[in-house]
């Protein structure tokens, strides 16, 4: 059995097809289930071109691109992205450079001192411990700095097509609240990723991600209430007429 497929002693009890979970996920029920599935379905139709917006070419491009990604929009890193990744061709091109080398071509972006110390020291050990190329696990993904679960199951998901989790971002987290799949709007991301992996199908984890998101940005909006116009929001919608600031709740 594969190690991704293999059962973790830890993930013994949830259902079949996520034994290999390396934690217990909660008990849903099958209302509960069939109501998101008919989410799913829902965003399926109304975004089925929904695609990661972090422009990359190759995964370490977007593990770079994830990274820099933190408190900052997709638009802002992509204009940084393109002279970056042009300057560094390959993680060797990082590991020989310094943070102070890589902080010029991301000056733009929040937190650039940080993120160019994360991303020189994880393209050194993407070079020195993984042969110059993006480990495919959620365990080796974590060894590298910078990189947490959110960040490791962008990566996963897209550029090798594991689903091991669910991307839980600032959409998602808002959405999970409005549409009714978690009780407050202030829940955990982590409890919110293992409820949507309990419940969501898990061949569409990574496409439903990109799928909140777009839902998110472009139409149930962090405005301080969703307009409610949209087809999901008015089939689904539980909270999109209550005030969305969790720093007032």
């Amino acid at each position: 059995m594969p190690a991704e497929t293999a059962v973790h002693p830890k993930g013994k009890n949830n259902p079949r097809g996520l034994r290999d979970i390396p934690f217990a996920l909660p008990e849903v029920t099958k209302p509960e289930k069939a109501r998101a599935r008919r989410i799913a379905d829902a965003l399926e139709e109304h975004y089925p071109d929904a695609y990661c917006e972090l422009t990359h070419s190759n995964p370490h491009e977007l593990v770079i691109a994830t990274i820099l990604s933190a408190q900052s929009t997709d638009a802002g890193v992509n204009k940084a992205t393109p002279k970056l990744f042009g300057a560094f061709r390959t993680p060797a091109d990082y590991a020989a450079s310094t943070p102070e080398g890589i902080e010029p071509y991301i000056k733009t972006i929040g937190l650039f001192r940080s993120k160019a110390k994360s991303i020189h020291a994880a393209m050194t050990t993407v070079t020195e411990d993984f042969g110059g190329e993006v480990p495919g696990s959620m365990d080796d993904l974590l060894k590298l700095r910078g990189v947490a679960r959110k960040t490791a199951n962008v990566v996963l998901g897209n550029a090798f097509g594991i689903n091991v989790g669910f991307v839980v971002d600032t959409h998602v987290q808002r959405l999970v609240w409005r549409l009714g799949i978690v009780d407050g709007p202030k829940e955990d991301t982590g409890r919110i990723e293992k409820r949507l992996m309990a419940l969501m199908p898990r061949d569409r984890w990574s496409r439903l991600g990109h799928q909140f998101v777009f839902h998110g940005r472009y139409a149930c909006t962090a405005r301080p209430n969703c307009k409610h116009d949209h087809p999901i929001c008015r089939g689904f919608g539980v909270n999109c007429d209550k005030p969305y600031n969790k720093s007032k709740m």
